[in-house]
């Protein structure tokens, strides 16, 4: 059985801080992002909380997602 494909989307987020608080009190659920490659990619807002601080949530993100479109993980690019 081959291996399921895992396809990544490298995205560059500047999200302050009053615009995350909205969706991390579940005023917005997910965030919509275009990729490196004009892709768009939507994943839950949720999983960028590790990645916030004082100013928000900045910086380029690898995205990953299985064969199905669910979301395998979110790690900061270079990490």
């Amino acid at each position: 059985m081959p291996a399921a494909k895992i396809r990544q989307f490298t995205v560059s987020l500047t999200i302050g801080r009053t615009e995350f608080e909205r969706l991390y009190r579940g005023q917005a659920s997910n965030v919509l992002a275009r990729d490196v490659h004009g892709r768009t990619v939507s994943f839950p807002a949720r999983s960028l909380r590790p990645f916030l601080d004082h100013g928000g949530v900045r910086g380029t993100f690898v995205v990953e997602v299985d064969a199905d479109n669910r979301l395998l993980g979110v790690r900061r690019r270079g990490d």
